[in-house]
């Protein structure tokens, strides 16, 4: 991937969880402490600031340097979490990927973020998501469609009670809310599906 590609993936996703933060933050408000908007919104400019210096290394590196840097500025548990699939991407990705090299990746990447979460598919969590996304990848979807996925994946986790993360103390109370963290990964996919489809 050219550094330019590269660049303008990390400005889609920043722009884009800009764009979200207070929908990011009152979903988050409901079930959780609130601040999942804001730390994503100041990970992601983190990493927009470096854009350059990431976008000049090769893709693996810089995926896990955009997944070192989301782990030092998002704060709460995202970071670590975002941060793990970020890095573990990077661990697994080829340095020219193609798709059966990403979806080989990120189905890695997906079980580095469950064992850091000690969680799994169906607790409501952001692995709502990247599940169906990596499910979607193996099927050979296209970019909008698995954007698509990612969104419907997300707004499935609103009857969902949560299992996993600060909204699992609720019990019951945390059904009827979508999953900040699954919204926040919808986002980021449909972001980086569009930016790769209108190249």
């Amino acid at each position: 991937m050219a550094a330019a590609d590269f660049s303008r993936l990390i400005a889609a996703a920043a722009d884009t969880i800009a764009a979200h933060a207070e929908e990011l933050t009152a979903l988050d408000q409901a079930v959780g402490d609130g601040d999942h908007g804001l730390n994503m919104k100041r990970g992601f400019e983190a990493v927009r600031a470096e854009a350059d210096a990431f976008a000049a290394k090769p893709l693996p590196e810089a995926l896990k340097a955009v997944g070192t840097k989301l782990v030092m500025t998002v704060g709460g548990a995202s970071g670590p979490l975002f941060g793990t699939l970020f890095m573990a991407l990077g661990k697994d990705l080829p340095a020219a990927p193609d798709r059966d090299g990403l979806t080989a990746a990120l189905g890695r990447a997906i079980d580095a973020v469950a064992a850091r979460g000690k969680s799994q598919p169906g607790q409501k969590t952001m692995l709502d998501v990247l599940q169906p996304v990596y499910e979607a990848l193996a099927q050979g979807k296209t970019a909008g469609q698995i954007a698509d996925a990612a969104d419907k994946a997300a707004e499935a986790t609103v009857p969902m009670k949560a299992l996993r993360g600060r909204a699992s103390f609720l019990g019951e109370r945390s059904i009827g809310h979508m999953d900040a963290g699954a919204r926040s990964t919808a986002l980021l996919v449909r972001a980086v599906a569009e930016a790769i489809e209108g190249n």
